[in-house]
């Protein structure tokens, strides 16, 4: 059994491209053991963006849940990053999800 995997809801080619100009994916889950995270990745262009729409509107910026800022939001540096933040001992440092949110999800396997 494999420590860690990668998974997402969609993994199409459509929704890799749409991931990479939205430069915003939250679909990504990640096992490891027997529990499961969820991570929002973010490129910086669409973090400033949401961070001046945030402060204009709110006065308030709230980051994501898990959010993870990478270079460009594609698969590849998606599951590079996953890698190193598991090396770092990232996930024990954060919240899995509970059972009933697992529960409805069709997880595809994200493959490089």
């Amino acid at each position: 059994m494999k420590k860690l995997e990668v998974f997402c809801l969609d993994d199409t080619e459509s929704r890799e491209i749409d991931s990479i100009h939205r430069g915003f994916r939250g679909d990504i889950y990640v096992k490891v053991k027997e529990e499961y995270f969820n991570l929002n990745f973010y490129d910086i262009i669409r973090l400033k963006q949401d961070f001046e729409t945030e402060i204009e509107v709110y006065g308030v910026f709230s980051s994501e849940p898990n959010m993870i800022i990478v270079e460009e939001v594609k698969k590849e540096l998606i599951i590079r990053s996953v890698e190193n933040l598991f090396k770092r001992k990232y996930f024990d440092q954060i919240k899995p999800l509970s059972n009933a949110k697992l529960q409805n999800l069709e997880l595809f396997l994200f493959s490089k």
